[in-house]
């Protein structure tokens, strides 16, 4: 009954617009009110409580974006940002991972199971003003994502068994995607999991190869398009990156009300985690999406007097991590190895891993940097994967006599009285250890577990850098021993979201990134298991693969996992139509296009 109800608002709320086709080509359009802009037919009807137009939001961030080319991105800060700006042919609802209508308005699967069509929304309309249509998809699809000159962390997931989806378009409205075998998580991921370019300002960078400067921070802000609620209106450096309301988003509430309500959306380049909260705190900015949990107590104490909203969503899909460069290749600019040969020698070796996996004290780490507010981790999924979390794999509580007598088969010990080891050649047991410098929860993890490693004799260098330095070691240059650092889901619970971690092949496959071919035998059943899974609709058969998945992981130990934080998020008290949600770390804005001030503020406006 409720959809029924549903329906018949959007068609009343089509009715009530009489413009037809996109804003540049309808006279009677103004540049102020998102009433005056053409909505599609039929337009996204948000089941939300109906709020009112008005205010800035701020959100401070931990990094600047390295880029708004969101397809090409694999940092947070980039992706935290273009979240806002760019929209899927459908959506995910993240508390309920529920996959919700977008630009398209209906789709079908048919009997073969591998054969998908989907419908787009008439009167769709980029940013700009300009009209997006099926013709916007196969672009994104054939020319972007599926074009092997440029780097994607998106394409891994949808190639099975080396093939493409083919995609083709039926009509204006329509297009065809056919599968090269069933693919379960095909609505979320391909859907929900993918957003949409425009061909009509994009296709001249792809076709003179020049596509990965696309979307610059030194662009011109108004000739990024996008097609989400908000579009950038400024950027400035090391400061700030402001978003206004998208006048063409496809989304209303129940009243006809246009979404987003937020005038102005504004990322304030902050240097840590620290000036997180207490910019949040006093009053600097609207919310703190990570509080963390050694904050709490501070929280909890101002929130009891009423001064914002704590939320509690739980624990999260968040994982903390290091990991040994096992890269075998060459610099091309350099002729030499991205690794040291003796250390790769290290790297590469199962027992080695296990071993500084075993000599850490992830315990300690949780109750010393967490406020014992978590649990620890030993594999990559947490319990907040529902379903497909496998509580049979091995664990490395903290053993360090079980890590000296697992070095010491593989040649690695002290000798001669030395308060360091040695491998059989002679070679110290030594490393550099990154992580970011903003992040101050990785500094104090990557401290402790350098520690303990130097109670062991190991020697683990700590050097902190920026995040944007890290970022293009880890993707790039290849120039490091080991990183801390952290994984996330942003596009739900479905093991297809950890396919370009776990593929060989994969853009984040972190310690062998975009390997030609496994350079395991494990990495090549990993692979296998990947693809398997994503071929049945027998859900209990993705488990059981799945499940082996996490198994090969936790006993190579290619990512060594240290503890799972309780989520906390904090809001101001005015802010309406919250769900906070522990799937994703954007706890209290994923849903930000449907926030609203409950009497939007003068300082705001």
């Amino acid at each position: 009954m409720k959809i029924k109800v549903l329906q018949a608002l959007a068609i009343l709320v089509a009715a009530a617009f009489s413009f037809c086709g996109c804003g540049k080509n309808t006279s009677n359009v103004s540049s102020g009110n998102p009433a005056d802009y053409p909505l599609p037919d039929p337009p996204v009807i948000v089941d939300c409580h109906a709020g009112v137009h008005g205010g800035r939001f701020v959100i401070d961030e931990l990094g600047e974006p390295k880029t708004f080319n969101y397809l090409m991105a694999n940092d947070s800060s980039t992706i935290d940002i273009g979240r806002f700006m760019f929209w899927g042919l459908l959506n995910l609802d993240l508390p309920t991972q529920t996959v919700k209508p977008g630009l398209a308005d209906w789709w079908t699967n048919a009997p073969d199971g591998v054969t998908w069509t989907f419908h787009l929304r008439k009167n769709l309309c980029w940013s700009d003003g300009e009209p997006l249509t099926v013709d916007d998809v196969l672009f994104t699809w054939n020319d972007i994502i599926y074009n092997t000159n440029l780097p994607s962390a998106i394409r891994d997931p949808f190639i099975v068994h080396g093939k493409k989806f083919v995609i083709t378009k039926i009509d204006d409205q329509t297009i065809q995607v056919v599968t090269p075998e069933i693919y379960a998580p095909f609505l979320q991921a391909f859907g929900a999991g993918v957003q949409i370019y425009p061909q009509h300002v994009l296709k001249k960078y792809v076709d003179d190869g020049s596509f990965l400067s696309a979307y610059g921070v030194n662009w011109d802000p108004q000739k990024i398009v996008g097609n989400g609620p908000y579009r950038l209106k400024e950027y400035k450096q090391a400061q700030y990156t402001v978003l206004e309301r998208n006048p063409y988003f496809i989304e209303v509430d129940t009243n006809g009300t246009r979404l987003p309500y937020f005038d102005e959306i504004v990322f304030s380049i902050v240097p840590d985690i620290n000036a997180l909260g207490l910019h949040f705190l006093s009053g600097e900015s609207d919310v703190d999406d990570y509080v963390y949990p050694f904050d709490y107590d501070k929280f909890e104490q101002e929130a009891d007097e009423g001064k914002f909203t704590l939320l509690e969503p739980g624990i999260g899909l968040e994982t903390s991590y290091f990991w040994f460069n096992e890269n075998t290749n060459v610099n091309p600019k350099t002729g030499k190895p991205c690794v040291d040969p003796v250390k790769l020698s290290w790297f590469r070796n199962q027992k080695f891993r296990q071993a500084i996996s075993y000599a850490f004290n992830r315990e300690s780490i949780l109750k010393s940097v967490f406020s014992d507010r978590g649990v620890v981790s030993y594999g990559f999924l947490t319990e907040g994967y529902l379903g497909w979390y496998d509580t049979n794999i091995q664990t490395y509580p903290y053993n360090p006599d079980k890590a000296i007598e697992l070095l010491k088969e593989i040649g690695i010990e002290k000798r001669n009285g030395d308060d360091f080891m040695t491998d059989s050649n002679g070679n110290k047991v030594q490393f550099v250890f990154n992580t970011n410098v903003e992040n101050d929860a990785r500094k104090r993890m990557a401290v402790l577990i350098a520690g303990d490693l130097q109670k062991i004799g190991i020697d683990a260098i700590f050097q902190p850098v920026e995040f944007n330095t890290l970022i293009t070691k880890a993707e790039d240059t290849f120039d490091y021993d080991c990183i801390l650092m952290g994984y996330y889901s942003n596009s739900g619970t479905d093991p297809s979201s950890s396919m370009n971690i776990v593929k060989s092949s994969g853009y984040s496959h972190d310690w062998f990134p975009q390997e030609k071919s496994p350079s395991t035998p494990w990495e090549a059943r990993l692979d296998w298991l990947m693809d398997d899974q994503m071929q049945s609709l027998d859900l209990a058969h993705r488990v059981k693969d799945f499940d082996e998945v996490q198994e090969i992981f936790a006993d190579e130990q290619p990512a060594i996992f240290t503890v799972t934080p309780m989520y906390y998020a904090a809001i101001r008290s005015d802010i309406a139509n919250l769900r906070p949600t522990a799937l994703t770390y954007y706890r209290a804005t994923w849903n930000a296009e449907e926030l609203y001030y409950t009497n939007p503020p003068a300082a705001h406006e």
